[in-house]
């Protein structure tokens, strides 16, 4: 068991920082409260087919980037951003 190193008073909680984790959900709760998500995700969308493959392109490359500094990532994990087959 490692050494507890925080300080009497001190506001870090370990790995499970619940304030801010309560302060992020209430900005996450405030901004969709604020905003439209489905209308944000239209207007994110690429304009052209070229701007599409562009940001494809750049994605792979930060994705090949990310494998090669980490091994903690999976080369064969499920790209999130694709759609399940649904057969």
């Amino acid at each position: 068991m490692k050494p507890d190193d925080t300080k009497p008073g001190s506001k870090v909680q370990g790995e499970g920082d619940y304030d801010a984790a309560r302060r992020h959900r209430q900005d996450v709760e405030r901004f969709v409260q604020e905003n439209d998500p489905e209308e944000l995700s239209r207007k994110a969308q690429p304009d052209s087919r070229s701007e599409a493959d562009e940001l494809e392109k750049a994605e792979a490359e930060g994705r090949s980037r990310s494998a090669d500094s980490s091994s903690s990532g999976s080369a064969d994990a499920p790209d999130p951003a694709k759609k399940p087959d649904r057969n």
